[in-house]
């Protein structure tokens, strides 16, 4: 990718100072209400739709979306509400919890390349390899000098991807604890929301200042025009979802993409 995949308020340049307490997390950009964002994340769909066909037509492209933040942040609920129009056969999500004991015995980066999404497709980390980089590190795992190790081999990694035609989009859900209390409080009291709450979730609102801190230094020292980061205010579940759908549409529009031309005439075929 030549340059930044898109303009948007909430990029992260190169080797940009990230201070999360200076990024938004109830901006509504340019939309007054629900009812007006709806109307253009819509829109969105469809047309990521359309692109999906496309990307699987053309096959010589991949598109890889990174999704990150706290929890109750909305990562499913952005897979569940963009993606619902594209076609599941070419749409893959991963979901990266606790490695597993094989992961274990493997670089940190094993699982993340193992999933990443083959040519035609839309492969979706619903976390990712950086939870290599905040969890480890929250809870002193690894060294702070083997975390800047390992956003070195980040950025390599992606690089490489990058060079092979994934086009690789991460995304920081940016949450209020105030608005984090308030969404556990609902599931609390929702006992057909029980199955979603974690005792260990609720541990780490207690690390909050220090996953702060890590996310800003991984951001910063990660996003590249090859993988860019997007920070995007996500209190009102809304736009959160218009705004992410609307940098997806622009970037994947931006891929040298054809339909292939068939290797007969379709004219001379008589039913």
């Amino acid at each position: 990718m030549a340059g930044w995949p898109v303009s948007s308020p909430y990029l992260v340049k190169s080797h940009q100072k990230v201070k999360l307490s200076h990024f938004p997390t109830a901006d509504t950009g340019r939309y007054q209400n629900k009812e007006e964002a709806a109307v253009d994340l819509e829109r969105h769909r469809q047309k990521l739709d359309e692109l999906q066909e496309l990307l699987t037509a053309d096959c010589r492209h991949a598109v890889l979306i990174v999704l990150q933040g706290m929890d109750t942040s909305g990562k499913d609920g952005t897979i569940r509400h963009i993606f619902t129009g594209v076609n599941p056969q070419a749409c893959n999500v991963t979901s990266f919890k606790v490695p597993t004991p094989l992961e274990l015995r493997h670089d940190f980066l094993w699982r993340a390349h193992r999933n990443v999404p083959q040519y035609g497709t839309i492969g979706i980390f619903n976390r990712s390899h950086y939870e290599d980089v905040l969890v480890t590190r929250v809870h002193k795992q690894v060294s702070d000098k083997l975390a800047k190790e390992r956003f070195k081999q980040i950025v390599d990694f992606e690089m490489t991807l990058a060079e092979n035609n994934i086009t690789i989009l991460k995304f920081f859900l940016h949450i209020s604890r105030a608005e984090q209390t308030r969404r556990l409080a609902e599931r609390l009291k929702d006992k057909n929301k029980h199955w979603k709450l974690n005792k260990e979730d609720f541990a780490e609102r207690g690390y909050w200042p220090q996953y702060m801190k890590a996310y800003e230094d991984a951001i910063e020292h990660t996003s590249r025009k090859h993988a860019p980061w997007f920070i995007i205010p996500a209190d009102h579940k809304w736009y959160r979802n218009v705004a992410i759908s609307e940098i997806l549409v622009n970037a994947i529009s931006k891929l040298k993409m054809n339909y292939p031309k068939p290797d007969f005439d379709p004219g001379k075929i008589k039913l």
